[in-house]
């Protein structure tokens, strides 16, 4: 009777395999989205998910570096350089979706009127301090600014950090009108935490950042890597993003 318990030893070897921490650096835009994911995976599959966040420039430096990771999740520039550098599978690429630039203020702080282009102009004139990352939202408003032509004036009176999560926590802290631009999924983070969000840039000048996630070229959990990734090609896993701001 001794092959009655080929089943039960076959699952029972693959467990551990299964269970196998899976190693994700990602960019901190889709934290909330992928933090959701994450979890549903875990409960569906009984994996464990690892997420490390940092912006698109340090994972390029990161990966460049050596540094392991199973699974990257970072805009297509970065994960296509990556990937020619081979330090990533191309091959398992996976969307993840968009997400846009969004304007906050602290809590008491009045509301701007950022209807359109023009509003939003008079907005970062009539700020007091205007705060951004150096990520890649921030790169892109910088870039907005000299086309709105207040460059100069922005540049008296900005605050920059690495990441949102630094610029949030000075905004949070700070006083008079401060202003700040960052990825809409950061910002709603902080909600209901001291934050306003006023809304999203206007249409005309909206700046998406896409993130695919795809699998190292050598990952140290293949089969998680894959389950992951496969799992995040879902409906249920597309659900989760889009509820979360991540389109």
């Amino acid at each position: 009777m001794k092959w009655l318990w080929l089943p039960l030893l076959s699952v029972i070897l693959a467990a551990p395999a299964l269970a196998a921490e899976v190693k994700v650096l990602s960019g901190g835009a889709v934290e909330s989205g992928l933090a959701a994911a994450a979890e549903a995976y875990r409960k569906e599959t009984g994996g464990d998910v690892k997420i490390e966040y940092a912006t698109a420039p340090t994972i390029r430096q990161k990966i460049m570096a050596g540094e392991a990771a199973d699974v990257v999740i970072a805009p297509p520039a970065v994960t296509d350089e990556l990937s020619k550098a081979g330090k990533l599978d191309a091959n398992s690429s996976v969307p993840l979706g968009r997400v846009g630039v969004g304007v906050a203020v602290r809590n008491g702080v009045p509301k701007p009127d950022i209807s359109n282009t023009e509003a939003i102009k008079r907005a970062v004139l009539d700020a007091e301090s205007v705060v951004f990352n150096r990520a890649s939202a921030g790169l892109y408003m910088e870039k907005l600014f000299e086309r709105l032509g207040v460059a100069e004036q922005v540049k008296a009176k900005e605050t920059r950090y690495p990441d949102t999560n630094a610029v949030i926590a000075h905004v949070l802290k700070g006083k008079g009108k401060e202003i700040t631009f960052a990825p809409i999924t950061e910002l709603l983070l902080y909600k209901d935490k001291g934050l306003d969000y006023v809304g999203p840039l206007p249409a005309d000048i909206q700046n998406y950042t896409s993130y695919v996630a795809m699998a190292s070229r050598a990952p140290a959990n293949r089969e998680g890597a894959a389950a992951l990734l496969k799992y995040f090609g879902t409906a249920g896993s597309k659900k989760i993003f889009v509820e979360r701001g991540i389109e």
